[in-house]
């Protein structure tokens, strides 16, 4: 099976020195909805999992704990590069979003942006961001989802061979993802290219 954790390291270092280029302004809008769905408190401990090189971070607020994880070390260095151009102050990791190296209930607010649907095992890595949440805490999720209403026909499946390998898989269904790991979805917002790519606000059943 090619779509691993092994794989997943290997092409986004490969994927790193030009993913600003591609994900930059191209997601930025979607980022800003995202994030603005979510309850902000001074002082919360937030977890951006998957966080890539940090393109979140302008979009956050200025008094927060912010961690990031992502299972890539060069991505990771150039997200602690971006927060030290912002002035901001983030505690970073190289970490497999399946197995998080944090206690329970550590976190105020998770932020899973365009991570869920390249996880080799999305199930496992929502488990892990509903472990690490508290009891109200807030999962803040953006990315490319099949609709709910019906799985994934033939063709989609077809194509999905390919994007999965080079970089996304395109039939993964939110609701039932999301529920299935203990939570409850408060919002679901499309933010880009009609409902393919929708932002979704929930907290642990």
């Amino acid at each position: 099976m090619l779509n691993t954790t092994a794989w997943n390291r290997l092409r986004y270092s490969l994927y790193a020195p030009v993913y600003d280029l591609v994900a930059a302004r191209t997601f930025r809008r979607a980022r800003r909805l995202a994030l603005e769905a979510v309850h902000w408190r001074q002082g919360q401990r937030v977890l951006l999992v998957g966080a890539g090189t940090g393109l979140d971070l302008p979009c956050l607020p200025r008094d927060i704990e912010v961690h990031a994880i992502d299972i890539s070390p060069v991505m990771i260095a150039r997200l602690e590069a971006r927060a030290e151009r912002y002035g901001l102050d983030v505690i970073a990791a190289t970490m497999d979003a399946a197995r998080l190296a944090y206690p329970d209930a550590h976190f105020d607010v998770v932020v899973m942006h365009l991570v869920v649907a390249v996880m080799p095992d999305p199930e496992a890595g929502l488990r892990e961001a509903h472990r690490v949440l508290g009891e109200d805490g807030q999962l803040c999720v953006m990315d490319k989802f099949q609709s709910d209403a019906h799985p994934a026909g033939w063709g989609r499946r077809l194509a999905n061979m390919v994007t999965s390998f080079l970089a996304t898989d395109i039939t993964r269904q939110a609701r039932p993802l999301l529920e299935g790991s203990g939570f409850v979805i408060e919002h679901d917002t499309p933010v880009m290219m009609g409902a393919l790519f929708r932002a979704l606000l929930a907290r642990k059943a």
